[in-house]
């Protein structure tokens, strides 16, 4: 029996895994909707209470489960076609049919990764078949049962007509196809969805939708009945090419790309390509938009994980022509005017000096080596400032997509041309402050980078650096304001228990604004540290917040077995941390025994266990690890590379990435005694240790 909490939440413990990562008798080729019952059967016996999902959202061509085509629509990847209503009647009467779903068995058997865009384009294929065969498509009518669906779940007409269009579009960005077809109103999205000559191909994905909605929502009430809850998980942003963004284009910034500033690991900062989300809009429609995804998401889940929660306070928001994160800004954010930048002294000129690149004409000598030949260069997108040999970019360039798409043939070779397109890109984000609206600025995220600040006295610095600090505390109270608005409405809107992913936050705002709504934090164990003191040492599980989850990786990190045997001075830390779990560790002085450091440098079951037994120990309600870090107490499941057993290498995209599969099938789990014993160890300890 789960302890509660002095706020009277139960604690649990449980396991993270992609949907299509689950492997059965049943499923050999991906996991299905119909996998999670023999799943939740395995996750009964070990103890477990949450079982964890990453997004099932249609994603298209996509395979990254954060690249949702759909807020609502269910992807049909996962259908079980053996369960499909008139699977049964096709398969015995239709012999193209049945040789078609054989050969699909025969042609995709298991593997440890999947061929997603095969099997997908496989599946439609044969839901495509069996459509054709129901008095739905031959009578282009839907039926009692799907028309009262459609009438519950009125975006799927949005999304049929969509999907249509995308179809016939071979499958291209709504935003390349004709005018007439990208910016249709509601109104004439209704008008097309009852066209007597589309409305077969529109209620193909409707009837898809309905069959994967049954199933989806059959196997989460068996998942219910067990006593466990089924937690879904939920991107904060959509594909610019989604049915969201065509059809609700008041709801997003189409101007605006989401992303994060630089830091260390990423010095130019991240651009995802996905367009922010035009609050005002949502707000002034009550978050309608936001409300419905939630309200479509509990008929499945009984929580939910904000992904990058820190984007409902701010968003960090980059120009749709920059290709980098590095001039993008804070949305909400608080600018200052020329006028207060006159009251500090600096003139129009000065402010020009610290908000617009002024390229030198010697920086692109140095390429061509020929004054007149860089002048006509410069001159395609620069203004000449007077006589000096400074140059100002023109107005009509708005970021260095458009640097990158100068045509240079005629002024020089291409290796040349490149290496200028590259320096004058460089002077685009070498800037101090930017001029967000007309005589409003902000400061760049990295202004004291720039050449400009580094001209400044250290008495303009200072004054500008005091102003940059007033500024962004007004910024933080609109960032707790609006995230706390926003984050009301949705937790007020479903009964689900929220959860958001926090990592990475510094932001003095955000704990005070998830505590307020209850929305449990994110603790990764080997990131969970006090960077700031020397050593970087763990924090004590003792100290976790207890409104949080702890988990031992994430579907971006390694696994415990890669961190143990890639990252092993921080694995080493935590083994010499939490002595009392890891019996063979003995240390002298504070520093590990060579005995005991060349124990540790093989990773084994028993460390994969002492891990877990110590991290159970967290003060976090919740403890909830994938499935790798499991079966890692079983040898026979390892792969041969623990790279191999990764679900993501974030920046890169790659048919390996978002494409893992268990090493064994559910029904071999189902009969492993000791495994599932050691399992349940790990709950009760955790479940019952406060």
């Amino acid at each position: 029996m789960a302890s509660k909490s002095k706020n009277n939440c139960a604690r649990l413990t449980g396991v993270a895994v992609p949907l299509g990562a689950l492997y059965t008798m049943g499923s050999p080729v991906i996991g299905e909707y119909t996998s999670l019952k023999p799943f939740a059967d395995f996750c009964k016996a070990a103890g477990f209470g949450v079982i964890q999902l990453l997004p099932v959202n249609d994603t298209g061509t996509q395979s990254s489960p954060y690249s949702g085509l759909s807020a609502f629509a269910l992807h049909p990847i996962y259908a079980d076609i053996s369960n499909i209503a008139g699977f049964k009647k096709t398969y015995d009467e239709n012999k193209d049919f049945k040789k078609s779903y054989e050969a699909f068995i025969k042609n995709f058997p298991y593997k440890s990764r999947f061929s997603y865009q095969e099997i997908l384009n496989a599946k439609t294929e044969l839901l495509r078949q069996i459509y054709e065969t129901t008095a739905v498509a031959k009578k282009s009518e839907p039926d009692k049962k799907l028309a009262e669906w459609i009438e519950k779940n009125p975006w799927v007409v949005e999304y049929s007509v969509y999907k249509n269009l995308k179809w016939n579009y071979m499958q291209a960005s709504w935003k390349s196809w004709k005018k007439s077809d990208q910016l249709l109103s509601q109104k004439e999205i209704l008008k097309r969805w009852d066209d007597e000559k589309l409305k077969k191909e529109h209620l193909f994905y409707a009837w898809m939708q309905f069959n994967l909605s049954e199933q989806f929502f059959s196997a989460s009430e068996y998942v219910k009945e067990l006593g466990i809850i089924l937690k879904g998980d939920m991107p904060i942003m959509m594909n610019e090419d989604s049915c969201d963004a065509w059809a609700h284009p008041e709801f997003f910034n189409h101007n605006l790309r989401a992303g994060s500033p630089s830091d260390g690991e990423n010095p130019c900062g991240q651009n995802w390509g996905f367009p922010t989300y035009n609050w005002k809009n949502l707000k002034k429609e009550k978050y309608s938009w936001w409300k419905n995804r939630l309200l479509s998401a509990s008929k499945y889940y009984g929580a939910y994980r904000l992904d990058h929660i820190l984007g409902f306070f701010r968003i960090w928001a980059i120009p749709e022509r920059d290709s980098t994160a590095l001039l993008g800004h804070a949305e909400p954010y608080e600018s200052f005017t020329r006028e207060e930048l006159n009251e500090l002294g600096f003139d129009d000129s000065r402010i020009r000096w610290l908000s617009q690149p002024h390229v030198k004409t010697d920086d692109i000598d140095y390429f061509t080596w020929n004054k007149e030949k860089s002048h006509e260069i410069l001159s395609l997108i620069c203004n000449q400032l007077g006589d000096e040999e400074l140059w100002l970019f023109k107005n009509e360039i708005s970021g260095d997509k458009d640097i990158y798409e100068l045509d240079l043939s005629k002024q020089c070779e291409k290796e040349t041309a490149d290496k200028i397109k590259q320096k004058l890109a460089e002077y685009w984000n070498n800037r101090t402050l930017i001029e967000i609206e007309k005589d409003k600025f902000i400061p760049v995220w990295t202004f004291n980078q720039s050449f400009a600040w580094s001209t400044l006295s250290y008495e303009e610095k200072e004054k500008l650096e005091k102003l940059f600090a007033e500024k962004n505390e007004i910024q933080n109270e609109k960032w707790a304001k609006q995230a706390d608005d926003i984050l009301k409405n949705f937790t007020e809107t479903v009964n689900m228990c929220p959860c958001g992913e926090d990592l990475g936050v510094n932001l003095e705002c955000v704990p005070d604004v998830m505590k307020k709504n209850n929305i449990l934090g994110l603790n990764v164990v080997r990131w969970t540290r006090d960077w700031g003191k020397n050593g970087q040492p763990y924090i004590p599980f003792n100290d976790y917040r207890n409104l949080s989850v702890t988990t031992t990786s994430v579907h971006d990190s390694s696994t415990i077995r890669q961190w143990w045997q890639d990252e092993n001075e921080s694995a080493y830390l935590f083994a010499k941390t939490n002595q009392e779990f890891f019996s063979d560790v003995a240390t002298e002085d504070n520093f590990l025994t060579d005995a005991a450091e060349e124990k540790l440098k093989n990773f084994t079951p028993q460390i994969a266990e002492d891990v877990l037994k110590a991290a159970s120990k967290t003060n976090s309600l919740w403890f909830v690890n994938p499935i790798q870090d499991y079966l890692y107490m079983d040898i026979k499941y390892w792969l041969p590379e623990s790279k191999d057993e990764r679900i993501n290498i974030p920046g890169e995209v790659t048919d390996f990435n978002w494409t893992y599969r268990m090493p064994c099938p559910v029904e071999d789990l189902k009969k492993n005694k000791d495994l599932i014993n050691k399992i349940k160890a790990i709950s009760e300890m955790h479940d019952g240790g406060r």
